[in-house]
């Protein structure tokens, strides 16, 4: 009796049609098929070739579009693109069905070593935070910096706003959860998201609240969609568990990429707290504070963190090569002032939120600060100051955790 072999199916194959998801100006996207993945890679034209790459990886709940303000803001500064990780955005689920954030981690290294982009400009939010980090960590040739927004590393005391996102992760809590919010409408449960990731909500526009529940109504059509938030919860505190060398932040020390840390002080899923003892263990850190800032500080003062990301670059030498290449004129738009200058500087205090670079003031709206820790043992600190207005809330507002 002969048998027949079948032919292998990937999850990509058999997903129902849904809406597109939506694309910016400037924006593109992309299906990237690898062995055993497919990711959606959401990029924007580079406004000049030679322009160092960029990689940005969203949290939990997520997508790509969570980028698309501060990619915008870095035109010019780097060649931007960015993941939906796998079972997230448009891309479909693993075909191994690993949400781990050592499963998402390879997926990232998977798709940097088949691109041949690295080493790259790494950024990642929350989840992203906590995957990031772990590249970073294990596969340092990929990375030229590390920029964390409110990384998802482990926290002794969770904040009790955190504690249902983690209980998402408990098998048939996200069944009964669906049960329960059955008759929620999208815009009932956007609300809630932005009540929860933003330090203002109010900031968002009618316009991006409106974006926010189209993407969740076709989100909520993927079959997978609760399976892939209950498995990617339980991968975040199967993590927080990890001892000995595979634990975050023990990873976190072996870092050798410069690293900016954005923690906000309104952040009600990743302790403001935290900042401190992340600038202490990361090797080569800086730390900007927004106090008003909720947990996804890229889409709520994009121009803020922009301006500090362009002081990250400076003081790594990317603008002073670009410059002495005759091919980043204006690669600041909004002014970061020269470079030389500013390869000077170990910190950065600011009186506010700042709209354009490290030299432009333009009112403000709230406190920030940037320090800087240069060296294993926690010491370092210096001097120069700038202010500027806050972000206007023109997002997606997918926000994740």
């Amino acid at each position: 009796m002969s048998s027949t072999e079948l032919p292998s199916v990937s999850a990509a194959s058999v997903l129902p049609k849904v809406a597109p998801v939506r694309v910016g100006e400037g924006e593109r996207l992309r299906s990237v098929g690898l062995p055993g993945i497919t990711l959606t890679v959401r990029s924007r034209a580079a406004v000049r070739e030679g322009l160092p790459p960029a990689l940005y990886v969203h949290g939990l709940g997520g997508s790509s579009q969570n980028w698309s303000q501060l990619m915008a803001e870095l035109d010019g500064l780097v060649d931007s693109e960015a993941l939906d990780l796998p079972g997230f955005g448009d891309s479909p689920p693993p075909d191994d069905g690993d949400y781990s954030v050592t499963g998402h981690a390879r997926a990232v290294i998977r798709y940097l070593d088949a691109a041949g982009r690295g080493p790259v400009h790494l950024f990642g939010n929350s989840l992203g935070g906590a995957i990031t980090t772990r590249v970073a960590a294990v596969r340092s040739d990929l990375v030229r910096t590390l920029t964390l927004i409110s990384p998802a590393l482990p926290e002794i005391r969770v904040q009790r706003s955190a504690v249902p996102t983690a209980l998402l992760g408990v098998p048939g809590i996200a069944s009964l959860f669906t049960r329960i919010s059955r008759d929620w409408t999208a815009e009932q449960r956007v609300r809630g998201v932005l009540g929860l990731c933003y330090g203002d909500p109010g900031m968002v526009t009618p316009e991006a609240f409106r974006h926010a529940v189209e993407e969740l109504e076709r989100r909520l059509q993927l079959p997978y969609f609760w399976d892939v938030m209950a498995r990617s919860s339980r991968g975040i505190v199967n993590a927080y568990t990890l001892g000995g060398q595979h634990g975050l932040w023990r990873q976190a020390e072996r870092v050798l990429a410069p690293t900016l840390l954005v923690y906000g002080g309104r952040d009600q899923l990743v302790g403001y707290r935290m900042a401190q003892r992340a600038a202490r263990t990361f090797r080569d850190s800086r730390l900007l504070s927004l106090p008003d800032a909720g947990h996804v500080a890229m889409m709520e003062y994009p121009e803020t963190v922009a301006a500090a990301v362009r002081e990250l670059l400076a003081d790594a030498g990317e603008l002073g090569e670009l410059r002495q290449s005759g091919e980043a004129a204006g690669a600041g738009a909004g002014g970061s002032g020269d470079a030389s200058a500013l390869r000077g500087r170990r910190a950065v205090e600011t009186d506010g939120f700042g709209r354009g670079g490290a030299g432009g003031a333009r009112g403000s709206r709230g406190g920030g600060s940037v320090s800087t820790v240069s060296d294993a043992d926690g010491a370092g600190a210096g001097a120069g100051s700038g202010s500027g207005a806050g972000g206007d809330g023109n997002d997606d507002t997918n926000a994740g955790s």
